[in-house]
C-alpha cells in the first residue's frame, strides 16, 4: 500500500484526545494532524519525535495532516495508522500472497456478522469452509525486537476473539491476523500484563479452533508492505 500522497517530515509537540497531534514541520510552522489510533501508542508519542505526515487538500476533511509514521532515526519506522492494515493486507490478500490464505479467491471487507460487528475480511472458495480474518495492529514494543498486543485494555478485542470462537463452532474457519507495524521487531506476544482478560480470551479462542497468523511489515515514506511471518 502506497500513501496517496508523498509524506512530509514533522517533530511532534505532543498527541492529545487521542486524535489529535500538534506538530512541527521542518519550516517552523506549526500544524494539527489527525491520529488515527485509539491505543495508548505506548513509547511512540514523546515530545520531539521525528515523525511523518500525509497532506491533503479535502474540503471534506477539517485537519490538512493525517499522521502516519514514528521515524526511530536509527533505520526503522513504526506506523501509527490503525487503518493502513487492512489497507495493504487487502492487497495481499486479492494477489494471494498469504499462504494460509492463498486458496481463497474471493475477499470481501466489512461484512456483518457476529454481535453488530464487521469482519475485516471475509474470504469464500467454493468447496471450502469461510474464512473469517479479524487483523490488529502491533505497535507496542517494550524489549527490544519484541512486539506486543494489546498496548491498551481492549473490550471490543476481546468480543472479537468470542465471535470468531462462534463461526468456528459453525463449521467455518477463523483467523486472528495480528500485523506488526514495526520494522525493528521479529518477535510476538501478548501482552497479558496490560489486558489479562483478553489474553485469557485468546487462549480459550485458539482452543476452540481460532488460528493466529502474525505477520511483518516493510514500511517506508513511501507506503506500508506485508512482509514475512513472525513466530512467538
Amino acid at each position: 500500500m502506497r500513501f496517496e500522497t508523498p509524506l512530509v517530515p514533522a517533530r511532534l509537540i505532543r498527541r492529545y484526545k487521542r486524535f489529535l497531534a500538534d506538530c512541527t514541520l521542518e519550516d517552523g510552522r506549526e500544524v494539527t494532524a489527525h491520529c488515527a489510533n485509539p491505543g495508548s501508542m505506548m513509547g511512540l508519542a514523546e515530545p520531539g519525535q521525528k515523525i511523518w505526515l500525509e497532506p491533503n487538500d479535502d474540503p471534506k476533511r477539517k485537519l490538512k495532516y493525517g499522521w502516519r509514521l514514528v521515524d526511530h532515526e536509527n533505520g526503522h519506522f513504526t506506523g501509527v495508522d490503525t487503518s493502513v492494515p487492512n489497507k495493504a493486507l487487502r492487497a495481499s490478500l486479492e494477489a494471494r500472497e498469504i499462504p494460509e490464505l492463498a486458496v481463497y479467491e474471493t475477499v470481501r471487507a466489512e461484512v456483518k456478522y457476529g454481535e453488530n460487528s464487521r469482519i475485516d475480511f471475509l474470504l469464500t472458495q467454493p468447496g471450502l469452509p469461510d474464512a473469517y480474518v479479524e487483523v490488529k495492529s502491533v505497535t507496542l514494543s517494550r524489549q527490544p525486537g519484541l512486539a506486543e498486543f494489546p498496548d491498551s485494555v481492549t473490550a471490543r478485542g476481546t468480543k472479537h476473539l468470542g465471535e470468531l470462537a462462534a463461526m468456528v463452532a459453525q463449521g467455518h474457519r477463523a483467523v486472528m491476523l495480528y500485523l506488526v507495524q514495526r520494522t525493528d521487531c521479529d518477535r510476538f506476544a501478548l501482552a497479558a500484563d496490560i489486558d489479562p482478560t483478553y489474553a485469557a480470551a485468546f487462549e480459550t479462542a485458539q482452543a476452540q479452533g481460532v488460528e493466529k497468523l502474525v505477520y511483518g511489515t516493510r514500511i517506508s515514506p513511501e507506503g506500508v508492505l506485508v512482509g514475512q511471518p513472525i513466530k512467538d
